[in-house]
């Protein structure tokens, strides 16, 4: 029996490394996004800097077993053999849960999951002592549980989203009234002030929260507390004076510095303080069992009241820790998708947007702008000129819409940094429970408030975002509680057979994540969508949209061609994925029509005939998306709901439909390709040909009906697909002869 133990100790060590990357991807959002979103600095010196900062944090953390010290339950309570089996629960869930939210790109807190997640273990844990003690009842549950934590932490939650998010909207505010979107010049003349306020609270918080529980931690922190507004003063002393020299001497703004430091202490205090919500669970089961397997007594009766002391951690497990968090670091894809998430919410331009609008969102943003008219009537018409003014954006900024242009500017990413790193001393100096996520997220998206970026054109979006990304955390407390419970309870039945059971399940489920993202990631990466034009006369627009048209074609060929061949068939999981590719399509289409002001704004005022003709190719591009979203759409909802099949003479006349647009569409593709575009008005009489021929058939089919068809669904798909397909063709003979006159 006593093998079991053993065996679930390196289940634990095993899933503590699996912990460590999930978690690094999570939460490596806190202090990578204002570096990479306002690219002051190369992603490589970011991520030297991160890694830094994260191995320092690391290997001087204590490593406290900090979630079973604060007192989630009480260990005392329990026996070793249901400590192991609340670890295990604990451990299963959190890497799963974890996974699930990188996966999403959503960030979430790891420390709210593990605390929710021991909190639903030990629960079920207690209510299993309960049911088995006849002198107990559900009243009791308060002597294994400590329920004013949890209430702690829920408060927690809800004030640091409020407080981070209206402290970085104001703080914000205030810097943009002061050095403007044109801020160079300003920051040359009180550049020193500004970093020495900056770097004073960031070096603060790199000594008060990042190196909280390090073992040089208690040797300093008397005079931290006692002294700190001395220690504040020399401080931005000090700092202002380096602030000074430095761009004197470099001839470079102060706010790189700021940024990297700040990138720097994040990282140092998410790792120190972090690091526990990981291996900490693992750790105080190994102290568990090396305590129990010394003692003689059995796993059922030995008392885990050992697990209220400090358990430290090994220094070389914080060295191997350290080191699988910086790999993790640099090579996860799940890291770059959950900051992709935040840097594209506070983004200072419109662009592609991940979340669609909700009831909520529309209200917020409707009460938002009505707000600001009524303030606007209030306020003298001066200051809202000088208001106004400060926010004027750059045209460079402005009119351009490049993806790879800094998300935000420098003022913000140091605000952000700066806000996050005080409001996170202020907590902990306090002992409030908060997450580091929370608030570096919060921070971030009320900056971006502040900052005006989210516009009319994309504040329902962006606010839809946040609301998502609010509701996952709280979706994380209530999941981590309910899946770890369930966990344990399974465990507590099963023993050995179930633990093997649901390791094998999330092996599982992790290796069914790892290859949904990577597909999802090579399909974003894919050279196969439609490319935005960048060329700025007629004849650069013609040569590049020859690109996107052949891969409309070639797409619409090979859908509609699947279509028909569905429908023969019966075959709905395809027609399904003929559905989904068209969307795709759609999704293309409308991202090119959305980029079409910057594209007008950049174009040289000798090729301004070129926008029209570009406005036209999207048009009939729309128009050839429409009716193949309206043919897959039918055809999928006939098969789908189980309807007649076509009869064999309708198919027929559909599979020659297909077989003569697809010869045709087939030459198009070719032509475009290889840019030999002599022939076209032939291929254009060739269409024209085709769609007579379908109203041909059309009419035949009128007559059919009249004499024998006597299905009424079968005859509405039917006409449905020909008229469509009817649109299609003179749809894409309409682009041709668009095309043909340009050309000449």
């Amino acid at each position: 029996m006593d093998q079991i133990y053993f065996m679930m100790l390196i289940a634990l060590a095993v899933l503590a490394v699996v912990d460590l990357v999930v978690g690094v991807s999570n939460d490596a959002v806190n202090f990578l996004n204002s570096a990479i979103g306002s690219k002051a600095i190369s992603f490589r010196t970011i991520m030297i800097v991160a890694s830094l900062g994260i191995f320092i944090g690391a290997v001087f953390s204590s490593g406290m077993m900090e979630v079973a010290r604060k007192g989630i339950f009480v260990p005392g309570e329990f026996y070793f053999n249901e400590i192991m089996i609340i670890f295990m629960a604990v451990m299963i869930t959190d890497i799963l849960l974890l996974d699930f939210f990188n996966t999403l790109g959503m960030p979430t807190s790891t420390t709210v999951s593990i605390v929710f997640e021991l909190l639903g273990a030990a629960v079920i844990m207690a209510l299993i002592k309960i049911g088995m003690d006849p002198n107990q009842t559900v009243a009791d549950l308060g002597t294994y549980i400590n329920t004013k934590k949890a209430t702690e932490i829920i408060s927690g939650i809800l004030l640091s989203v409020v407080i981070a998010f209206s402290v970085g909207a104001l703080v914000q505010w205030l810097s943009r009234m002061i050095f403007s979107f044109h801020y160079e010049q300003k920051i040359k003349n009180f550049g020193s002030i500004f970093g020495g306020v900056a770097l004073t609270a960031i070096t603060y918080f790199i000594f008060f929260k990042g190196l909280k529980g390090t073992p040089y931690y208690d040797s300093f922190k008397e005079v931290l507390a006692s002294q700190a507004w001395v220690i504040l003063g020399v401080g931005f002393v000090f700092w202002s004076l380096f602030s000074y020299l430095f761009m004197k001497i470099f001839k470079k703004s102060i706010l790189i510095v700021v940024i990297t430091i700040g990138t720097f202490g994040l990282a140092l205090a998410f790792s120190g303080n972090d690091l526990v919500n990981f291996i900490g669970v693992p750790m105080a089961a190994y102290h568990s069992f090396e305590a129990w397997s010394v003692s003689g007594v059995a796993a059922n009766e030995f008392s885990m009241g050992v697990l209220s002391k400090k358990v430290p951690a090994e220094p070389i497990l914080l060295f191997i820790a350290g080191g699988i968090m910086v790999l993790t670091l640099w090579f996860s894809k799940k890291a770059k998708t959950v900051t992709e998430t935040e840097i594209g919410l506070s983004r200072q331009n419109d662009g592609a947007e991940k979340f669609q609008p909700n009831m909520l969102s529309r209200f917020l943003v409707k009460g938002g702008t009505q707000l600001g008219n009524l303030m606007s009537k209030i306020l003298p018409s001066g200051v809202l000129a000088k208001m106004n003014q400060s926010f004027e954006k750059p045209e460079a900024i402005a009119l351009k819409n490049d993806p790879e242009a800094p998300a935000f500017d420098m003022i913000r990413a140091s605000i952000n940094l700066m806000v996050a790193g005080v409001l996170i001393s202020i907590a902990t100096s306090m002992k409030l429970p908060l997450s580091t996520t929370y608030v570096t997220f919060m921070v971030a998206m009320g900056t971006s408030l502040a900052d005006r970026a989210w516009g009319r054109e994309s504040a329902v979006y962006r606010v839809a975002g946040v609301i998502n990304v609010i509701g996952g955390w709280f979706f994380t407390a209530f999941i981590a509680f309910v899946v770890a419970g369930t966990m344990a309870y399974l465990i507590f039945l099963g023993g050995g057979v179930a633990i093997a059971v649901l390791l094998i399940l999330a092996i599982a489920l992790l290796v069914r994540n790892y290859l949904f993202h990577k597909k999802r990631s090579a399909d974003k990466a894919a050279p196969k969508g439609l490319k935005k034009t960048a060329s700025k006369t007629v004849q650069g627009i013609i040569s590049e949209s020859t690109q996107n048209i052949a891969n409309v074609f070639a797409r619409t060929q090979k859908t509609y061609s699947n279509v028909i061949h569905g429908l023969a068939k019966q075959d709905e999981k395809g027609l399904k994925k003929c559905k989904k590719g068209v969307e795709k399509l759609g999704e293309e289409i409308e991202d090119l029509r959305n980029n079409l002001f910057y594209f007008i704004k950049n174009l040289e005022e000798t090729s301004l005939r070129g926008s029209k003709f570009y406005i036209q190719i999207l048009t009939h591009l729309t128009d050839i998306s429409q009716s193949l979203d309206f043919i897959t759409k039918k055809s999928f909802k006939h098969i789908h709901n189980n309807h007649k099949s076509l009869r064999f003479n309708q198919v027929k006349v559909l599979q020659e439909v297909d077989h003569e647009f697809g010869t045709i569409l087939s030459k198009l593709v070719r032509m475009f390709d290889e840019n030999d575009l002599k022939t076209i008005s032939t291929v254009t009489t060739e269409l024209e040909a085709l769609s007579q021929n379908v109203s041909q058939r059309i009419d035949d089919q009128v007559t059919l009906t009249r004499k024998e068809e006597s299905s009424p669904k079968n005859t509405a798909l039917y006409f449905n697909v020909l008229l469509e397909s009817k649109d299609l063709i003179d749809a894409v003979c309409e682009l041709m002869q668009v095309y043909n006159k340009n050309v000449k």
